[in-house]
């Protein structure tokens, strides 16, 4: 008798863990196939009500693939849902202009003419040292070089270079040319380190006039290679 219930018991669990793996599948290629008809897109590409279906396709998805008490036709119609709900706030925010920007946000201008953009340089969404790394892997040495630096609304970077005859003096972003200095040698101009502007030597009271902060760096003009 004891034999027979461990037996049972063994062959049910074998059951349903078949049945977890149909189940996987079947969900898998429905997610699959809902990610298709909503388009391509890449992770970079995603915006924020984008993402948040996505994490709501992998909720609805997640729980049917082991509960055995969840029908798989109960995540069907969440998916469907999620996929008309999708459908029908894409085509009223290409209607409305507010409602876009609410939902997808907006790109916003970092670098204007070689120095960081009051205004928007405190909205965005990482630290400087970050954004210095995104700019460094585009090549950037320095501020002067930069025309004009978008963040667009997926996190990327789009930058409009100066021509080289054209390049300033700007802030160094290499660690190695990003380092404080204490006084001027009147010589060299100098880059405000907090907003990126560039004065011929450290003012009276050693404050930027622009941005109000007093730390600064030896301001750099080459040229990009």
């Amino acid at each position: 008798m004891e034999n027979f219930i461990q037996e049972s018991l063994l062959s049910s669990q074998t059951d349903f863990l078949a049945e977890i793996f149909l189940r996987t599948i079947i969900m898998f290629l429905l997610v699959l196939s809902v990610l298709r008809i909503l388009g391509r897109r890449g992770v970079r590409q995603l915006t924020f009500f984008e993402m948040a279906m996505v994490i709501s396709l992998g909720s609805a998805a997640g729980d049917p693939m082991f509960q055995d008490d969840l029908p798989i036709i109960h995540a069907v119609i969440v998916l469907l849902t999620v996929v008309l709900l999708y459908k029908a706030v894409t085509w009223t925010v290409r209607k409305f202009r507010p409602l876009e920007q609410m939902l997808e946000g907006y790109a916003l201008t970092i670098i204007w003419h070689g120095m960081f953009h009051m205004e928007n340089g405190n909205k965005m969404a990482f630290s400087r040292m970050e954004f210095f790394s995104e700019l460094r892997n585009l090549n950037v040495e320095h501020l002067g070089q930069v025309k004009e630096g978008v963040l667009e609304v997926d996190g990327t970077l789009s930058l409009i270079f100066y021509p080289p005859e054209e390049v300033k003096y700007g802030l160094p972003i290499f660690p190695s040319r990003y380092r404080e200095i204490s006084k001027s040698d009147g010589k060299t101009p100098i880059a405000c380190m907090f907003c990126g502007n560039v004065l011929e030597s450290l003012p009276e009271k050693g404050d930027c006039p622009r941005c109000a902060q007093g730390r600064w760096a030896v301001a750099i003009r080459d040229l990009r290679i």
